[in-house]
């Protein structure tokens, strides 16, 4: 039985235009290529969004391994800034180009490469879950969270999982994911008094009192990091009044934070010090400061063990390379798999992920295959 490529899986992926939401005729073609070798095949959409369950083995094994993978891309920007069609799938110079290319259809379809082979001569008692969705670039909301629970209510478990995100900053092999660091988003809007710029004891100025609390955040250390984690940061992103004119004092003024937080921190802790301070300055300076806080996720470490050990061993038998332990990075869906079964991320090189000219290296697509075949055969051995 000839082995399934790997290369041309991705480009036929890449060749569908599937910016979030839009599904792009991606989907269709992995349920296909799953369905043609035994896969059972579920669509899980919700809220308009495009989602794949696919099964192969008995429900209920004891062990079943799992993959999560998103086929959503971002937008291609600017289609003039790129020398290639964003969704041409072109080969040359040893790359693969096209949007989604690296972040993450190679990933995708390396491991159904591996899957599709894989199960052709499985063990009896082998069981492997895929679960790709088409809203990790967007909100996330009704993505891997509507398969997760989709699989809650019809019963469907993974022992562990593999998400196939590009982990790796130069080279294959160099890092694979354990967690993640969470992500917290608070936008305040301070209210004062508008007023004439010539007569500020008519007015209340909410700039300073706002700049006074971004500037006492900005201070502030967080912590020295943990075992697992580097510090976390906090960075203003804006101060804005959208105030046209130079003899008026705004009656608002506007600032966004981020937060990117490690375990030694919850986003109710750091929601609940961000209040703190808020009040401080608000009772300071008399102007009036509200907040609202986003929560993209929360940290979350899968402690080093057997299934880290078995991935970072595969990496290793097929590189050459012991892949660093990291938790570094932004968000991903780990962060809902999660809570539902020990979950570690291994992929590509993603210097060029949504990025003009994306692109991702023909061989590290077949090398990818064989590290996510060995796992396979590893873990069921």
């Amino acid at each position: 039985m000839a082995e399934t490529d790997p290369v041309a899986l991705t480009r036929a992926l890449v060749q569908c235009p599937s910016v979030t939401p839009e599904e792009g005729g991606a989907l269709v073609l992995l349920e296909e290529v799953l369905s043609g070798a035994g896969f059972a095949c579920t669509r899980v959409d919700r809220g308009g969004v495009a989602n794949l369950f696919a099964r192969w083995g008995r429900k209920g094994a004891n062990r079943t391994l799992g993959f999560n993978g998103h086929t959503d891309v971002v937008p291609v920007g600017d289609t003039g800034a790129w020398s290639v069609p964003p969704f041409g799938a072109e080969v040359k110079e040893g790359y693969l180009w096209g949007r989604g290319s690296t972040d993450m259809k190679s990933g995708v379809a390396a491991w159904v490469a591996a899957a599709v082979d894989f199960v052709s001569d499985a063990p009896e008692d082998a069981a492997l879950i895929v679960t790709i969705t088409g809203d990790e670039e967007g909100d996330a909301t009704d993505g891997t969270v509507a398969l997760l629970d989709w699989m809650a209510a019809n019963g469907e478990r993974m022992s562990a999982c593999l998400v196939g995100e590009p982990t790796c900053p130069n080279h294959m092999g160099e890092m694979m994911k354990i967690g993640r660091r969470g992500s917290l988003t608070a936008q305040f809007t301070a209210t004062g008094v508008q007023g004439h710029s010539a007569y500020p004891h008519r007015a209340k100025n909410p700039v300073p009192a706002l700049a006074r609390l971004m500037a006492r955040l900005d201070a502030h250390v967080l912590d020295e990091g943990t075992a697992h984690f580097d510090p976390s940061t906090l960075a203003v992103t804006t101060i804005d009044t959208g105030n046209p004119a130079t003899n008026v004092i705004p009656a608002t003024c506007r600032a966004n934070v981020n937060i990117r937080f490690n375990d030694a921190h919850s986003s109710a802790g750091l929601e609940a010090w961000l209040r703190e301070e808020m009040a401080l300055v608000a009772g300071e300076s008399g102007v009036e400061i509200a907040l609202k806080v986003k929560v993209s996720g929360e940290s979350f470490l899968t402690p080093p063990g057997a299934f880290s050990d078995l991935v970072a061993a595969a990496v290793r038998d097929e590189t050459g390379v012991m892949p660093e332990l990291s938790t570094s990075g932004g968000t991903s869906d780990a962060r809902f798999v999660k809570d539902h079964c020990p979950v570690v991320e291994f992929g590509l090189v993603g210097q060029t992920m949504h990025a003009v000219d994306e692109r991702v290296s023909v061989e590290q697509i077949g090398v990818l295959k064989r590290i996510y075949g060995r796992i396979m055969r590893d873990y069921f051995a």
